[in-house]
């Protein structure tokens, strides 16, 4: 069964407009998973867990109500360590992009509106590099 992209936002229009993006990218090599929260997110993560389904990749806003797309990568990250994010932002701060890449398995950052080579980009690289990992 294919892996799973898991897409996070409050807002509802761009979760349609990332799904479909990669939707028509990706076609049926991914199965696509949204949530309008990090709390939701996790409930989604825990569904796919108990399933087996594997998660290849979480695509977070960073600005939402409630928990922050940091802290639900970096909480995302403890319980899946192998797990690559990318983050949907306005601002960010070099420092924290560090950090982020460094402790929390981030692979990089997208700001709005999103640019779909960008994004295509940032995950043929995540693909890659679990490739490569794979082959070792």
């Amino acid at each position: 069964s294919p892996e799973v992209i898991l897409c996070v936002d409050d807002e509802g229009i761009i979760l349609l407009h990332l799904v479909t993006l990669l939707q028509r990218r990706y076609g049926s090599r991914y199965r696509y998973e949204r949530a309008s929260s990090a709390a939701e997110g996790l409930e989604v993560v825990k569904r796919l867990d108990s399933e087996g389904a594997g998660l290849a990749v979480l695509i977070s806003d960073r600005l939402m109500p409630g928990m922050s797309g940091d802290e639900f990568v970096r909480t995302l990250h403890a319980s899946h360590p192998e797990l690559r994010s990318i983050l949907v932002s306005g601002k960010t701060d070099e420092d924290e992009i560090r950090q982020l890449r460094e402790e929390a398995g981030v692979a990089g950052f997208l700001s709005k509106p999103i640019s779909s080579e960008e994004l295509f980009s940032l995950i043929d690289q995540i693909e890659a590099e679990r490739n490569s990992a794979r082959d070792r």
